[in-house]
């Protein structure tokens, strides 16, 4: 007789799942959630939008790409979600908008209830951390499609900016200056180059390399900096222009497109110093720096332009809440381009 189970398909392992991560996902709740005693939809009161002008939604959706095979060979799946808040919600923030809430999505080959709780509960973890709720989502089993350890995870958040608050490009103007507000690390983007350079240089996830003083799974495993708050409250605080979120394309890809066309971005290559991680990818990998300028942030993982006499203050103010941010730039007349002196 054939069954859904004896397909591959756990109900049961499924309903544990939900019941493992219900506390963790209560941490991310935020007022205005409305419960769906269904559980079918996750529920969000709009009146809070009453208190805009004219509010402007703003959407976004992500995944976390090639960084779940490390997070599954290295066995630590607690902060991956975290990487997909990063992703998904940091984006709304490039525009001034406050994320609301978001949803996720985890598909798997086999439902194991312990870890589908600690990668929704990274989501969960992330979310409070980005002043979000995560309001709903789904888990999916695949087998056949994936190996029973395999899963992935994609979301969607949404937020809301005033219409005269937005933020972007034809607020841009020459002599402003350009903030490096610093990364946790390679955050989400080229692992595809990462694992191919672990590969090419038989390099182990538990290999304690001496530039870095820890497992080598644990520094790419460290989660993507969740920067909604900080840029948030820059904005309320100083005078900010744009912002860019640096993911796939690296710094001056990303920067570019906050950039109107009229005008460069100018960066100063030795204004930092990137992690150490970014030099063990390099050398090991004998990787060009081309190739890793349009491939990881190297240690910027958002940048802002501000107007240059409010450079000093918005520093200050995010050295205040823990974040390292210094002059990377310049704004100048140009062509819409990012560039290195």
């Amino acid at each position: 007789m054939s069954t859904y189970e004896a397909a591959g398909v756990d109900i049961e392992a499924g309903e544990r799942a939900v019941a493992l991560m219900k506390d963790k996902v209560a941490r991310s709740r935020r007022p205005e959630v409305v419960d769906d005693a269904s559980g079918f939809a996750g529920l969000f009161d709009a009146s809070a939008l009453l208190r805009y002008k004219r509010p402007l939604l703003a959407s976004s959706t992500d995944g976390v790409g090639t960084k779940v095979m490390l997070a599954q060979r290295y066995g630590k799946h607690d902060t991956i979600g975290i990487d997909l808040v990063g992703m998904v919600l940091d984006d709304l923030v490039v525009c001034g908008a406050e994320p609301l809430f978001m949803t996720d999505y985890v598909a798997c080959g086999k439902v194991v209830p312990e870890r589908i709780a600690e990668i929704v509960g990274g989501v969960a973890e992330g979310c409070r951390l980005a002043g979000a709720a995560l309001v709903g989502g789904e888990t999916a089993e695949h087998p056949g499609a994936m190996g029973p350890d395999e899963y992935d995870l994609a979301g969607a958040g949404t937020g809301v900016v005033e219409a005269d608050a937005l933020l972007g490009p034809d607020r841009v103007e020459a002599g402003d200056v350009v903030l490096g507000l610093a990364s946790s690390g390679v955050h989400s983007n080229g692992y595809s180059l990462v694992r191919h350079v672990l590969r090419e240089a038989d390099l182990s996830l538990d290999a304690v390399l001496p530039e870095l003083g820890r497992p080598l799974g644990e520094e790419l495993l460290e989660p993507t900096r969740i920067y909604a708050l900080d840029c948030l409250e820059l904005a309320r605080q100083v005078e900010v222009h744009a912002y860019a979120h640096i993911t796939g394309g690296g710094i001056e890809g990303n920067l570019a497109r906050s950039l109107p066309g009229h005008l460069d971005a100018v960066l100063d290559r030795s204004s930092w110093t990137p992690p150490a991680i970014f030099g063990v990818l390099a050398g090991h990998g004998r990787i060009a720096q081309q190739d890793m300028d349009k491939t990881f942030n190297l240690g910027v993982g958002m940048a802002a332009i501000v107007p240059a006499g409010a450079a000093d203050a918005a520093i200050r103010l995010l050295a205040g809440r823990g974040l390292d941010a210094w002059v990377l730039g310049e704004v100048v007349p140009g062509g819409g381009q990012a560039r290195y002196r």
